[in-house]
């Protein structure tokens, strides 16, 4: 009866089966990263059989290689919703950090998969031909912001927007994926509010100063933490 449940259900919705199909493995993977991800616990997961999986996405590399694509197109979406253009530049930047930050909180698998798939050199998303296209907009955004930026004289620099978004990304990604050894080198709690509110003013101070070669404190990101990322957590 189940079985007969699962197929109409995946014949009245296939779109659907997919998508559930596709969450559970992310899911998967990233708790267990590829070589120890399951084929028969994803699929049970999604309310599936691996018939129904290697039907609607394929085998377990070409199931990981969507799961990445997905991951990349949906950051890459929430990042065009930002509006950077119409920002004047240094808060455009800021608000690009404080995004890059907060997703990071909220989708810690993402992170766990940019892990698994760097320990492979990047062998999956090698193949993808989808993922370099959802880049480059992304990347002549930021491009126009800088430029925008040194046009109205509150950049110092034109930097290279790849090397902006590595630094920007990089100073999120390190400290969270780090986070468990780093609390137990240092003694603290880098996760708890404080920290990471801290964290945050302290990355928007650094990346504008840059930019800007003004000081953090003469830029107001230093003692109000708690406002700005109030700001951050509803963009």
């Amino acid at each position: 009866m189940a079985k007969a449940k699962r197929t109409l259900t995946w014949q009245r919705d296939p779109e659907g089966m997919r998508l559930r199909i596709l969450e559970a493995a992310k899911q998967e993977f990233a708790a267990h990263g590829l070589a120890g991800a399951r084929v028969d616990r994803i699929a049970a997961s999604a309310g599936a059989n691996k018939r129904m999986l290697y039907y609607h996405v394929g085998n377990k590399d070409e199931l990981y290689l969507a799961v990445l694509e997905g991951a990349y197109d949906k950051i890459r979406s929430e990042e065009r919703g930002l509006d950077l253009e119409h920002l004047d530049p240094p808060e455009a930047i800021r608000r690009l950090i404080e995004f890059t930050w907060n997703y990071f909180l909220r989708n810690p698998e993402f992170l766990s998969l940019l892990q698994t798939e760097n320990l492979a050199r990047a062998k999956h998303l090698k193949r993808s031909t989808k993922v370099k296209s959802m880049h480059s907009p992304f990347v002549e955004m930021i491009r126009t912001v800088v430029r925008r930026g040194v046009e109205s004289g509150d950049f110092q620099v034109a930097i290279d927007p790849v090397q902006l978004y590595i630094s920007i990304a990089g100073l999120c990604f390190f400290y969270l994926s780090n986070s468990a050894t780093l609390s137990v080198i240092f003694g603290r709690d880098l996760l708890d509010k404080k920290a990471k509110d801290e964290r945050l003013a302290h990355m928007v101070g650094l990346v504008l100063a840059a930019l800007t070669g003004r000081s953090a404190e003469m830029l107001d990101v230093v003692k109000a933490p708690k406002k700005r990322a109030a700001v951050a957590q509803t963009l």
